[in-house]
């Protein structure tokens, strides 16, 4: 039967329990009660209250009991604690190491006799309890310890507590006599801090004595390697003495050095060999004097020195860890001399480099006189030439035209042939002079491909057909970025050395478009060039079967081609093989495409336009009477006139408006042949003007181009003039490109 109480509760808590039920009992006895059962109520409350102090009673036996249990358990605990510690303290006691223990609040708890043991005044103030810092103020004091050079008490102090604050620490201290002990340190799990003192002193002599044996051995390593070099060497301690010297350096002295100079200052060993050298830059004597008192890092020092004698040194100081130098001295006496050879040598060298560059610049000044002079007689010989050579073309072909007779037309017709060979080579003389002299005048634009290969088609079919082959050209409506003139001059030497040099019956002129590239592609069926030959074909006057007679050129066709491609930026390639023919090619940027299609060719016809007034400006008497004699001859009429102003007043006075101007560039008079066309082109817009020029090294035809003015080189093939003619007179007026400017 459960108590009143719970025996498991404390005392406090049952006596509360007991007190409670108490002072009910006590209210119900005080209670009013009714008479007749008052005697009944009286000895049921004595029954309940006897059986409450039975139990009560047990429960507070049972709390004796369990309070005995307690003490009994309380009193084994502590014998095993005060086992334990005397366990815990005979255990520390037997480690070879002193050993302490302090708890989180840095408080001493126990240690062994061994530590501090080296520091008996310190030992004997070590009891439980002690504060850390305590601890560590007495060992900073103790006479025991020997404090590092330089530092206090105070400082060892701030050093060994700020060690303390380390998870784990190890270091080493220093004792009176030469006695070391190791201090290591390590935190516990609950924060407190264990503490092992070892003895290191048999350790640390130990190596000291290995240490002190390694540096003798390496001095006597590095004294026998002092006297084997070729260098002198002399070494100073921190403080600027003397410390050592090689056997080199004793020879270089010239002189003795005994041991009584060992620990010499430096100051002093220099007033000793104050006469021995001579410094020779700009480091003198104070600067090295400067050098080896400066306090703070010394940066290495290098000048030189020179012996009596003509001996020459350099001279190195630099700084050693422990604050002390060396100096070292080379024998430089034969790299100066070699030294000052070379100079010599460099000097004469110079000089004559001087001399023979001075004659060079001599020789290259005459040289670019004489590519001037030969640029200056090309131009105007060139012109000299082209006047009377178009003159003898144009009396041929007139000549060939009126001649009734088959021997007289074809003695005509070989005429005109050598004349035209002529015409060829002076062309390719000139045109390879104004790419050589760098003054090949061009301009990058617009170039139409199908207008440059219709023109091509129209001037070299019948020479194509002279020789029974076929010249195929193939319409082109691409558009690309390139100098017109230039570029027709180049495609046009290609045709024509395909035809001149082609042993078949066909070539292909046409345009393969590549990406963002227009390549212009001329195939013939000729005998092929070898692959040996193919680097050499594009140098001047170099053939592979070069003619006696100089009908098939002069060897300058390709060389023209391939500056003139160099010039333009133009991709220049060439496939071919022995019998197997040849492709020559041009790649130029494309820059637009005017698609449209293609105009069939007009059947060849020869002469010029019939019944047409043309107006000749030529100052030329020979070339002014063969084009007259040339136009006559297809049935026109000509007027002609030496200038301009003449021309003017001559069209003024007889008061007709001429059907077409054939006007020579270079007139005499203040107007060129350009400035009569210009003023033509305003009062007489109707009338179709052809521009005719010897000189080709102004830019002219490149300014008809812009003008859009028909343009005829000299010699003028009279093909090409009555093609023209044709164009012009029977296209109904002035055309579009004629300028109105």
């Amino acid at each position: 039967m459960l108590g009143l109480v719970d025996p498991r509760d404390s005392l406090e808590r049952q006596n509360e329990k007991l007190q409670r039920i108490a002072e009910a009992l006590m209210r119900r006895v005080e209670q009013p009660q009714n008479p007749a059962s008052h005697a009944y109520s009286q000895f049921e409350r004595a029954s309940l209250l006897e059986a409450e102090v039975r139990d009560r009673t047990a429960d507070l036996e049972r709390t004796l009991d369990l309070l005995h249990e307690s003490n009994a358990r309380l009193s084994d605990a502590m014998a095993e604690a005060e086992a334990a510690r005397a366990n815990l303290a005979g255990a520390i006691e037997t480690v070879e190491e002193g050993f302490a223990l302090f708890d989180a609040e840095d408080r001493l708890v126990l240690h062994n006799s061994r530590f501090c043991s080296e520091m008996e005044d310190v030992a004997a103030a070590l009891k439980p309890g002690l504060p850390f810092e305590d601890y560590v103020e007495r060992v900073s004091r103790s006479p025991e310890l020997e404090l590092p050079e330089g530092s206090s008490a105070e400082d060892w102090q701030t050093r060994r507590m700020r060690r303390h604050s380390d998870s784990r620490t190890t270091f080493n201290v220093r004792l009176a006599f030469d006695r070391w002990i190791q201090v290591s340190e390590q935190r516990t799990s609950n924060g407190g801090t264990v503490i092992l003192q070892t003895d290191i002193t048999q350790t640390m002599r130990l190596q000291r004595r290995e240490s002190e044996r390694l540096i003798d051995r390496q001095a006597r390593m590095v004294r026998a390697t002092l006297d084997h070099i070729a260098q002198g060497v002399v070494i100073f301690d921190r403080l600027g003495r003397l410390m050592g010297w090689n056997a080199e350096m004793a020879a270089l002295l010239g002189r003795s050095l005994g041991d009584e100079i060992v620990g010499m200052d430096f100051d002093d060993l220099l007033d000793r060999i104050g006469d021995t050298f001579r410094y020779t830059g700009e480091v003198d004597r104070k600067a090295l004097e400067a050098w080896a008192a400066r306090r703070r890092p010394r940066r290495p020092l290098t000048f030189e020195v020179e012996r009596a004698g003509g001996r020459s040194f350099t001279v190195f100081a630099q700084e050693m860890p422990d604050r002390g130098f060396v100096i070292s001295f080379t024998d430089v006496t034969a790299e100066r001399a070699t030294a000052r050879a070379l100079r010599d040598m460099a000097a004469s060298l110079e000089r004559r480099v001087a001399a023979r560059t001075e004659e060079l610049g001599e020789a290259l000044e005459q040289a670019r006189r004489a590519n001037a002079t030969k640029t200056r007689f090309m131009a105007a010989a060139g012109h000299d030439l082209l006047q009377p050579l178009s003159a003898a073309k144009l009396f041929a072909a007139s000549l060939e035209e009126r001649a009734k007779e088959a021997p007289e037309r074809e003695i005509a017709g070989k005429v005109v042939s050598a004349l035209h060979s002529v015409e060829t080579i002076i062309d390719a003389l000139l045109d390879i002079s104004r790419l050589e002299s760098g003054r090949a005048e061009f301009t990058i634009g617009r170039a139409r491909l199908g207008t440059i290969l219709e023109s091509l088609r129209s001037e070299m079919t019948a020479l194509a057909a002279e020789k029974g082959i076929v010249l195929r050209v193939v319409p082109c409506s691409l558009v690309v970025e390139s100098d017109v003139v230039l570029l027709r001059r180049v495609v046009q030497n290609l045709v024509a050395n395909a035809i001149r040099h082609s042993d078949g019956t066909r070539v292909l002129l046409g345009v393969r478009r590549a990406g963002g590239r227009a390549r212009i592609e001329v195939w013939d069926e000729g005998p092929g060039i070898p692959r040996d030959q193919q680097s050499v074909i594009f140098e001047e006057f170099r053939q592979l079967a070069p003619s006696r007679s100089g009908a098939n050129g002069i060897g300058l066709g390709l060389a023209i081609v391939d500056r003139a491609c160099t010039m333009l930026g133009h991709e220049l390639r060439l496939v071919s093989d022995a019998g197997q023919g040849s492709c020559f090619s041009i790649a130029a940027e494309v820059i637009g495409d005017e698609r449209r299609a293609a105009v069939p060719a007009a059947p060849a016809r020869r002469g010029g336009p019939p019944d047409v007034l043309v107006a000749l400006l030529e100052n030329d008497e020979g070339m002014a009477r063969a084009l007259t004699l040339m136009i006559e001859g297809w049935g026109s009429d000509v007027i002609q006139a030496d200038s301009a102003e003449q021309m003017l007043a001559l069209l003024a006075e007889v008061d007709v408006v001429p059907d077409l101007f054939l006007v020579d560039h270079q007139l005499d008079g203040a107007m060129s042949g350009l400035d009569f066309i210009g003023v033509m082109a305003a009062e007489a817009p109707a009338v179709p003007a052809i521009l005719i020029s010897a000189d080709r090294a102004s830019g002219i035809a490149a300014t008809c181009a812009e003008r859009g003015v028909p343009f005829l080189p000299k010699p003028v093939a009279p093909e090409a003039l009555a093609e023209t003619m044709r164009r012009l007179v029977e296209g109904g007026g002035a055309p579009a490109a004629v300028s109105r400017r």
